[in-house]
């Protein structure tokens, strides 16, 4: 009996049905094993399948679920200087937004990118069970470990096809990119490289949290709860000193043009970084990984106490129209964002993502709502690199 993918869902299903037994190939009962109220056993052989049924062969017996190990390798005390992008990937964390690092190569975008995970609090054991689920269906599970309990790191390539990105396939419909990436991160690197099609394909998962595809016997769907996570040099030629660049302007809009208005109108944090200075390495190295992920855990756990009433747990979840109703702010505070959109530099949703943001801000303070330091500051992170 070969192992086969799809397993764990396929099993929940069974329970959810009301099985109370279940046989799979012996090597996919770890993977099995981790949903409990069912009775599990494994076979190697059709064979031994059939003694069981006769009466005169046992099964394999269910295996207890390991935990894969914890590695920090990737801290962020290792990023050298670069504060105000290791602030907004903080902030990205503590309210579940997304982000965009535009600058040249070697700044530590991907570096930055890469320690996003290792900050965000670890899954639930619905949410570990709902991402295994997934990377089970596309074939990427541990035999041995297959329980994944950390939010998943996800970085297809720039060249990869809108079914790479969203899935596809024949037979079972594998899941892609944004589906794998599910409670997790998401990271387009070279995002300026990327097809506009694939780019425009990320709107739908963005907007809704799920992917439907379209197959011949039916709808394939996939979560795709992600966080998105944007890299892309200022412009082709990508100089570490802006004054050496060569690209003409109207060079530079079209590299960054692919990124259509109403993608980055769903990024909520925007840093431009550039290189680090000579001083930065006779610093102090920044705060580690463990001690920002307590911040954001706290800052999770204020919003989530807050939210639960309207059912949501993170501040990037919440409706506009609760933000600026029940949660209306001071009229002081929300003054900039009414310029904003006065002046046509902010849509309605824009509005409603810098208040998201703000109220991020506002729980990393310890502070019970936003005030105006808190919605300028979430209004700049907006603005920052806005015109192409």
């Amino acid at each position: 009996m070969r192992p086969v993918r799809g397993v764990l869902p396929a099993v929940l299903a069974a329970k959810r049905d009301g099985w109370p037994m279940v046989v799979v190939p012996s090597d996919n009962l770890a993977e099995a094993s981790l949903v409990d109220g069912v009775d599990v056993w494994g076979v190697r052989t059709l064979r031994q399948l059939q003694g069981w049924l006769n009466g005169s062969a046992g099964l394999d017996e269910r295996i207890a679920a390991v935990a894969p190990p914890q590695d920090d390798a990737a801290d962020l005390a290792d990023v050298v200087g670069q504060s105000q992008a290791r602030f907004a990937v903080e902030v990205a964390a503590a309210g579940a937004h997304h982000l965009m690092l535009t600058g040249p190569p070697g700044v530590g975008k991907t570096m930055l990118a890469q320690r996003l995970p290792g900050i965000l609090p670890p899954l639930s054991d619905s949410e570990s069970l709902e991402v295994t689920a997934i990377h089970s269906v596309a074939g990427l599970l541990s035999g041995d470990t297959p329980l994944i309990t950390r939010a998943p790191f996800v970085a297809p390539h720039h060249s990869s096809s809108v079914a790479a990105l969203v899935g596809g396939g024949s037979g079972m419909a594998r899941p892609g990119a944004v589906s794998r990436a599910h409670r997790g991160v998401l990271f387009l690197d070279e995002c300026a490289e990327i097809s506009v099609s694939a780019l425009e394909a990320l709107r739908t998962p963005l907007e809704d949290g799920e992917i439907r595809l379209a197959r011949r016997d039916g709808v394939a769907c996939y979560p795709a709860r992600f966080q998105l996570v944007l890299a892309a040099n200022p412009c082709p030629c990508a100089p570490a000193d802006p004054q050496d660049c060569i690209c003409a302007a109207a060079v530079k809009r079209r590299y960054l043009g692919k990124l259509s208005g109403p993608l980055l109108d769903r990024v909520d944090l925007r840093v431009e970084m550039h290189p680090a200075g000579v001083g930065a390495f006779s610093t102090e190295p920044g705060e580690p990984t463990s001690q920002v992920r307590s911040r954001v855990a706290a800052a999770r756990q204020v919003a989530a106490e807050r939210w639960k009433p309207h059912g949501c747990t993170t501040n990037a979840e919440v409706s506009g129209s609760l933000l600026r109703r029940k949660f209306r702010l001071s009229s002081a505070a929300m003054q900039p964002l009414r310029t904003a959109l006065d002046r046509g530099m902010l849509s309605i949703r824009g509005v409603d993502r810098t208040l998201r943001v703000a109220w991020s801000l506002a729980d990393l303070a310890g502070r019970t709502s936003p005030g105006c330091d808190e919605v300028a500051t979430a209004l700049s992170f907006r603005q920052a690199g806005a015109a192409r």
